[in-house]
């Protein structure tokens, strides 16, 4: 088992940035594939970004490319995600989730076994 928990979460003007944490423990020694995912205000939830357990593979949705980047220290057992130029449509949920299976930089929901609580972000126009 793993447990993820995200932090950075909060409120921020249209065009400000924001870094959001996901620290994970438990059985972290096993390769994990990272990803965040956002749940607008009553929409689904959808993938954000992606990265391979070595880091060397990111994957982005449009929406994001050139604004956001994902990161990760596996020393620290963290993930990070930088959002930079932030808009009112990036307000949502945002998790983090960890992938045990073999593709490098999941985007499907189901491909991600483990899933942390959520924190919220929120961008005023």
């Amino acid at each position: 088992q793993v447990q993820l928990v995200e932090s950075g979460g909060g409120l921020v003007q249209a065009g400000g940035s924001l870094r959001l944490s996901c620290s994970a423990s438990g059985r972290t020694a096993s390769p994990y594939a990272m990803g965040w995912f956002r749940q607008p205000p009553g929409k689904e939830r959808e993938f954000v970004a992606a990265i391979s357990w070595s880091g060397d593979s990111t994957y982005y949705t449009n929406s994001v490319k050139g604004r956001f980047t994902i990161s990760r220290d596996n020393a620290k057992n963290t993930v990070y995600l930088q959002m930079n130029s932030l808009k009112p449509e990036d307000t949502a949920v945002y998790y983090c989730a960890a992938s045990e299976g073999t593709i490098a930089t999941p985007i499907l929901i189901y491909e991600y076994e483990y899933w942390g609580q959520g924190t919220q972000v929120t961008v005023s126009s």
